[in-house]
């Protein structure tokens, strides 16, 4: 149902819209050109006594389980790897996606030139995405094989501020609209050191989880990044020709990104604490 709606909203509602279905396993060189080789990692620390292992944005000090001293932060990548071909050997390496999003990047001129889309127009998909969690949890809040949710939306650039603002409200009154309690859920701008190495700007909605807030849904203006990268990689200009202007382009991207699961998790939160309004008590999910 929630996938129903989604889809509804932002495919067979807009007219500025078109659905995608992409590859789970692409070309390792897809990642590189992405950065996620290089750069999508998790700080991790581990306790010096008890052993227990930590994601270090989320302990402070000394170890949480012990008390313990903890070791200096090192990286850890999230992609699952896996072997295209025969061999399991260096070349025939890959990962299964850590992100729908880039499988949208590289077919950009496959839709354009099927679709003769005028910017500013968005893809969108429903798919699988798997990451080597270290630390999932929560129920089905953090796991390694998840659902996501997700837009590309190309603009020109100097339109994208504007678009960016759309879709947080957008993407927050999609919950609200299908019954979500306006209380529960808020909007959190990222500073800028906590912003992605793709991202100009980012925003969570966040929703006010048992465990806490945390996000629901992330909605990021990734600029002109991604296109750029695939095209340096790949020697093929992913850009817009601007028929009018006779000028080409990378246009900006704004992205909002969220979760099936995560938003299964909240609605039915959602609906517990509505039947509970009169003050009973109920375990919710294990909480």
């Amino acid at each position: 149902n929630i996938k129903n709606a989604w889809w509804n909203k932002n495919i067979h509602l807009r007219n500025d819209m078109d659905g995608l279905d992409a590859a789970i396993i692409m070309h390792p060189d897809t990642w590189k050109a992405s950065g996620h080789i290089e750069g999508f990692a998790d700080l991790l620390v581990d306790c010096k006594s008890c052993k227990k292992r930590f994601r270090a944005d989320h302990v402070k000090g000394n170890c949480p389980e012990c008390g313990g001293e903890l070791t200096e932060g090192r990286p850890f990548n999230l992609m699952l790897k896996t072997f295209m071909g025969p061999l399991e050997n260096e070349a025939a390496k890959t990962y299964l996606r850590p992100e729908t999003a880039q499988g949208i990047f590289v077919n950009f001129l496959n839709v354009l030139d099927s679709s003769r889309r005028k910017l500013p127009f968005g893809i969108a998909q429903i798919g699988k995405s798997f990451r080597n969690e270290v630390t999932p949890g929560n129920f089905t809040f953090r796991t390694r094989e998840f659902e996501q949710m997700e837009i590309e939306f190309f603009t020109r650039p100097e339109e994208s501020e504007t678009w960016y603002e759309y879709w947080i409200n957008e993407r927050f009154n999609w919950y609200t609209e299908l019954g979500m309690k306006k209380e529960n859920l808020k909007i959190r701008r990222h500073e800028k050191n906590e912003l992605a190495h793709y991202a100009k700007a980012c925003a969570d909605i966040e929703y006010n989880f048992p465990f806490g807030w945390s996000e629901l849904e992330g909605i990021a203006n990734r600029a002109d990044f991604d296109l750029r990268k695939h095209s340096e990689a790949s020697g093929k200009a992913l850009k817009y020709f601007d028929d009018a202007k006779k000028e080409s382009l990378y246009p900006y991207i704004i992205e909002p990104s969220g979760g099936v699961d995560r938003a299964l998790l909240a609605f039915i939160i959602d609906a517990y604490r509505e039947e509970n309004v009169k003050g009973e008590t109920r375990a919710v999910l294990g909480f």
